[in-house]
């Protein structure tokens, strides 16, 4: 599936819940979905700056796709940053820094969070597409 396929997936299935409570607990889930990082990539290096909580977010480049994997210390956060890794994961580097992520605005989830985790937010969309934009350099 290309990115905005599964972009349109995740808007369709955050679109079937009728208020954000049954969204945040949506997300939940997903984040216990969520691929899990290595012991040993969480390190201070693969922790995404700008997140109130903390993120690890580990990149692989495998047979020309970038494979993510993370975690994170809250559980809000470990479902934002599944929804990301569902998006992005198994892609080619170029069409991750090339993919838009307008479907963040079109599950409105960057209006439901605080200031603090929209920003978390941002930066963990900003660190996928600096691992993309690195390995694709590397594939150059």
């Amino acid at each position: 599936m290309t990115i905005e396929e599964i972009q349109d997936e995740i808007v369709e299935e955050f679109s079937m819940f009728d208020d954000w409570m049954q969204r945040y607990e949506y997300m939940i889930e997903l984040g216990k979905s969520l691929p899990l990082i290595e012991e040993e990539y969480k390190t201070e290096d693969n922790i995404i700056k700008g997140c109130q909580s903390k993120v690890w977010v580990h990149a692989e480049l495998k047979e020309d796709k970038l494979v993510f994997t993370a975690d994170s210390d809250a559980i809000i956060t470990k479902g934002i940053i599944a929804i990301l890794i569902r998006a992005f994961s198994n892609q080619r580097p170029k069409d991750i820094i090339d993919a838009n992520t307008d479907f963040i605005d079109e599950i409105g989830l960057k209006e439901h969070l605080s200031a603090t985790r929209a920003n978390g937010l941002v930066s963990m969309i900003k660190q996928l597409k600096l691992y993309a934009l690195a390995y694709q350099t590397q594939l150059n």
